[in-house]
């Protein structure tokens, strides 16, 4: 019931509807409790499914069961059951071939994203390959299309092939552009996916257009949880741009919205983007108290990544006021929590680049060496020159302290050009 309920978009409150409370929906959801056959025939007409398949997750005939099944696997990916999903998509395809060809797209679609979100991106891109050959259908719409793009340019951006993404998204945007078909949802989606290889690109003027029609399209259609993505991506192009005051009005929006949605994994990112703006605002403790919440959330919601990200901002709140042996142990700890993902590098690098600095600090001159190749090593792929530029700098910075005074000048130098985008 609880998968059904989030892939409907649905609160525990709304779910309920007056009828049942928020508690004793969330006592159904937890089976501390089991409804009666009354509350089942209505629980499931809420839902849109029948009273069987709410109660089993199967239907009579092989095609539903099939059906039934794909239903499931959505409301999984949608939960952040990743896991489960991939699981039950397996149990859809023991039943045999899927003869419906928009089942069919479903299926695949589910499976490449909860894959993608499990790191697995290389499966994912094999899966949205076959979707892509059978969206070329007539049956099929050009918004179809444009979906298999959009997480087509997805997976691209989390292996940080930026142009790449950037041209699979416009070439979705076109595609809906011209097509009978309007999606205003999957528009916005596609907008704010665009924006972030933009800010990857620096091109914050490019980030903040797209955001803002991500934010219009939001506000027509009355989405809630679009609307909170779309503050929490506007609150970050204003970081960027130097905008502290109105990148944390955007946060604090965007938290209040997904705290609506009844959305703790966001609403621990949004606490780590607070965290990182209290103190550049100049609070630090209450930074890393902010920070520390970020931590204890995605840890209890089952978010390794998310945890690495606030336990590194950790790591940069005590490097910047002059705890580096504390920096050190926060910086390892995320490292230990990324696990090589391919699709975090940006976070690798950063926690790579304040261990390095760290090190730095406390004269571990040969650690923090292999840190900062480490960290170079990442953003190189990451193509981001401010990123260089940061590495650049602290190696810099470690030719100094060895003595090596023109390796130093060469690299500061080359950290200055690139932030200027110079070229002789």
């Amino acid at each position: 019931m609880r998968q059904l309920r989030i892939a409907r978009g649905l609160t525990q409150t709304k779910l309920g509807s007056g009828r049942f409370s928020k508690e004793y929906v969330s006592q159904i959801e937890r089976g501390r409790v089991r409804p009666n056959e009354a509350a089942l025939e209505w629980l499931a007409k809420r839902l849109g499914v029948s009273r069987r398949f709410l109660e089993s997750g199967l239907s009579s005939s092989e095609h539903e069961q099939v059906a039934s099944l794909v239903s499931s696997a959505e409301a999984a990916v949608a939960a952040r059951e990743f896991e489960d999903a991939v699981v039950t998509l397996w149990r859809a395809e023991e039943l045999g071939t899927i003869e419906d060809p928009d089942l069919e797209l479903r299926s695949l679609l589910t499976g490449a994203e909860a894959r993608s979100e499990l790191g697995r991106i290389e499966e994912a891109l094999a899966i949205l390959e076959a979707a892509r050959d059978l969206v070329e259908r007539n049956s099929f719409t050009d918004v179809d299309r444009a979906n298999v793009l959009f997480h087509i340019g997805q997976c691209r951006y989390r292996l940080s092939s930026i142009p790449t993404a950037v041209a699979l998204f416009t070439e979705a945007l076109e595609l809906i552009r011209h097509s009978e078909v309007i999606d205003d949802r999957l528009r916005s989606r596609i907008l704010r996916w665009r924006s972030r290889c933009y800010r990857r690109q620096s091109d914050w003027e490019a980030a903040r257009a797209d955001i803002e029609d991500a934010l219009e399209l939001s506000e027509r259609l009355g989405d809630g949880a679009a609307l909170a993505h779309g503050y929490f991506q506007a609150s970050i192009v204003a970081e960027r741009r130097g905008q502290w005051v109105l990148a944390r009005s955007h946060a604090e929006h965007a938290k209040a919205l997904y705290e609506e949605q009844e959305d703790r994994l966001n609403v621990g990112r949004l606490l780590n983007n607070l965290g990182g703006l209290t103190f550049l605002l100049g609070d630090p403790e209450r930074a890393a108290k902010y920070l520390k919440e970020a931590f204890a959330v995605a840890l209890d919601v089952g978010s390794k990544p998310d945890a690495a990200q606030a336990v590194s901002s950790l790591a940069q709140v005590h490097l910047r006021t002059g705890s580096p042996d504390l920096a050190e142990d926060y910086a390892r700890q995320a490292l230990v929590l990324l696990e090589d993902r391919i699709d975090y590098l940006d976070e690798q690098g950063n926690a790579q680049l304040v261990l390095g600095r760290a090190l730095l600090e406390q004269g571990k001159l040969d650690e923090s060496a292999q840190a900062l190749a480490a960290a170079e090593a990442a953003f190189d792929q990451l193509s981001s020159r401010s990123h260089r530029a940061a590495v650049w700098t602290a190696q810099a910075d470690l030719g100094l302290r060895v003595g090596d005074k023109d390796k130093a000048l060469g690299l500061y130098r080359l950290a200055a050009e690139d932030l200027q985008d110079f070229r002789f």
